[in-house]
């Protein structure tokens, strides 16, 4: 079977796997490129799926285990699709007292995500983290890379409706 039979997975499209067979092929015999190609190919497809940390073994001929405890360990590898915009909602104890829990919930009911899910439409992924080290803004919430301060129940859709 070559690396475009069998796979169930829509997201591992001939043209997608041809990039993801010139990461390895570029990177094949290099001692300490399992990281390098697991990270190419995650920005190519989007995440690690089982049917692709596979090839990567077999591609680099390292056991499967490796490359599944490498995704498993390092918390920048996902094995699960991720939405175009990423929210992370700070639960820390400054933004729980101002009512971070509100704005979750919101957020999952207006977008029908649950925390540490990404939506059907892959619009966006939901996050709750620890802190976001913004104590004097809370309660606040990250979408990429922009922060937001002082957020609001009715606040969070106007904010999150705006992303594409």
């Amino acid at each position: 079977m070559n690396a475009r039979e069998g796979y169930s997975n829509p997201d591992l499209t001939p043209e997608i796997m041809d990039r993801v067979d010139k990461v390895i092929a570029q990177h094949k015999g290099e001692p300490g490129s399992l990281i390098p190609v697991m990270e190419a190919c995650q920005d190519i497809v989007g995440y690690l799926p089982v049917e692709l940390q596979d090839h990567i073994s077999k591609g680099l001929n390292v056991p499967g285990s490796r490359v599944y405890g490498v995704a498993t360990f390092y918390s920048f590898f996902s094995l699960f699709p991720k939405g175009r915009h990423t929210i992370k909602v700070c639960t820390g104890t400054a933004c729980y007292v101002r009512g971070c829990q509100r704005i979750l919930d919101r957020i999952k009911e207006g977008y029908h995500i649950e925390t540490g899910e990404t939506a059907r439409d892959r619009r966006f992924s939901l996050e709750a983290v620890r802190c976001l080290g913004a104590c004097g803004l809370a309660p606040v919430m990250v979408v990429d890379h922009e922060t937001h301060g002082r957020v609001t129940s009715d606040r969070v859709l106007k904010i999150l409706d705006s992303c594409e």
